[in-house]
């Protein structure tokens, strides 16, 4: 894809205050594209975050800080004044973790201020309520209460849920994809427009599925301790969405469930959930440059809105739908942590530690896409980033976390341009122009054909319950030994 935006271009101008929640590595990486990219007055942005840590990049920029953790008893009070302006809308930036991203959506809306964030998260409990069934604490249904929310406001200032890296860019890599696809393949189609036609052309297709195929190889100077959970990014949020249940799109050519698989009693009916953490359930999925690996299916929202976005027919009567879940092979140290943490019944390191730009050696973030299931078996596409060319795009942050803070300025941008859509998802933006936007951010982009499947080079000296006749079924793609 062409890289036609250049670095110093003005995205918008946000003429009203800008307030952003959390000040994590996204947060951090995501200040300097945010004051690259977008005309607005400093003295009206506010960083709220429970932590101080790096506050000092604040400092000396003149950015006023809040050292204070949003609750449901203090966001509205917080928040109400730092979002009102009679300047203009402002944007409200949501980039934190245990904070309500509907109620701060829906105070936003309120107000009149631009929203986005990069997951639908709950306030500090939800995860690990007791109470809840595993369906009620899922991603399933927390993106059921931003839908719901949609057909209760219809349109109005635009507000973005889950728009990072993934969920976020990956939804624009599909339609990418897909249309690369289409061509190869010599099918006739005009470039969709509506979502049943997006929905009919991978129907035409014959993609039977989709990967998040994700390998991150980035490795740091010192290798993991022990009792220090190490990731490339956020470490709670990780732990959070890794310890909720594996969550997939259900697609209709699937013969088979797992003994463990639940479906939803509610909402779009398009996804399942097994009665086991993602972070500890693994599939067989391929990236280009390290080829087949095992990825941990954790739950995320894309997982299931892309399988929604591209169904054909409705609900009770589903003629198409694609086999759609996130397939994630972190860094190698965050991989040690996770056995780590499991092999001691699920109790968390009592460190966390963020491996940051300076401290990695070597390494990329390969973050795409694989159709799989069509005439030519499976085709990745997506951003090949390495940590050399992290460090020359952007500062504070590694290739893992340029890829979900450009998307954040992406979806931002389009915002601005598109100011009265309402609760949208990145499925329902405009793929090309959110692409221009972020593309000079993810280094090389790339789309690859393979012939693997889930059979090939399968050890063979145990008996399995496999499909031979069909390779990409869920049965084959699950590693249930």
């Amino acid at each position: 894809m062409t890289k036609n935006i250049k670095l110093t271009a003005n995205y918008g101008e946000i003429k009203g205050p800008v307030v952003m929640i959390g000040f994590g590595s996204i947060g951090r990486g995501t200040l300097p594209l945010l004051e690259r990219h977008f005309k607005f007055d400093k003295s009206q942005m506010v960083v709220i975050d429970p932590s101080d840590a790096d506050r000092k990049l604040l400092d000396e920029r003149g950015i006023k800080f809040m050292k204070l953790g949003l609750t449901a008893a203090n966001y509205a009070d917080t928040l109400v004044p730092l979002l009102k302006s009679n300047k203009g809308a402002g944007f409200c930036v949501n980039l934190s973790v245990d904070v309500s991203s509907l109620d701060v959506m829906k105070l936003c809306r309120a107000v009149g201020a631009f929203y986005i964030d990069t997951v639908v998260e709950p306030w500090t409990g939800f995860y690990f309520d007791e109470k809840k069934s595993a369906s009620d604490r899922s991603n399933y249904a927390l993106r059921e209460t931003v839908l719901e929310e949609r057909k209760k406001s219809q349109g109005g200032i635009t507000a973005i849920s889950c728009c990072g890296a993934n969920p976020g860019m990956v939804s624009w890599f599909v339609k990418q994809a897909l249309v690369n696809l289409a061509t190869d393949l010599k099918i006739q189609f005009t470039m969709p427009t509506k979502r049943e036609e997006w929905a009919k052309l991978m129907q035409t297709v014959g993609v039977k599925g989709i990967h998040i195929a994700e390998r991150d190889s980035q490795r740091a100077s010192k290798p993991k301790p022990a009792d220090v959970f190490v990731n490339t990014w956020s470490v709670e949020g990780f732990v959070s969405e890794g310890l909720q249940p594996a969550e997939l799109g259900w697609g209709t050519f699937e013969k088979w469930q797992p003994d463990n698989a639940q479906s939803h009693d509610s909402g779009c009916g398009a996804a399942i959930l097994l009665q086991q953490p993602g972070a500890n359930t693994r599939v067989r999925t391929w990236c280009p440059t390290l080829g087949p690996q095992f990825g941990r299916l954790v739950t995320h929202n894309e997982s299931i809105s892309i399988a929604d976005y591209f169904t054909v027919g409705s609900e009770k009567k589903t003629e198409y739908r694609p086999t759609c879940h996130y397939a994630y092979h972190p860094c190698n140290d965050a991989i040690l942590s996770l056995e780590e943490m499991f092999g001691h019944t699920g109790v968390r390191q009592s460190t966390q530690h963020i491996v940051d730009e300076n401290e990695i050696v070597d390494g990329k973030d390969e973050l795409g896409v694989l159709l799989y299931g069509h005439a030519k078996n499976a085709y990745w596409y997506g951003s090949q980033l390495s940590i050399e060319e992290t460090r020359r795009l952007a500062p504070y942050q590694n290739a893992t976390g340029l890829q979900v803070t450009s998307a954040v300025i992406a979806g931002m941008a389009w915002a601005l341009e598109n100011p009265q859509a309402g609760i949208v998802e990145a499925d329902e933006m405009d793929f090309k122009r959110c692409l221009e936007f972020q593309t000079p951010y993810l280094g090389p982009v790339n789309g690859f054909y393979t012939d693997w499947t889930p059979l090939k080079n399968r050890p063979g000296f145990f008996p399995e319950d496999i499909d031979t006749k069909d390779p990409w079924q869920f049965k084959n793609v699950l590693v249930r030994s």
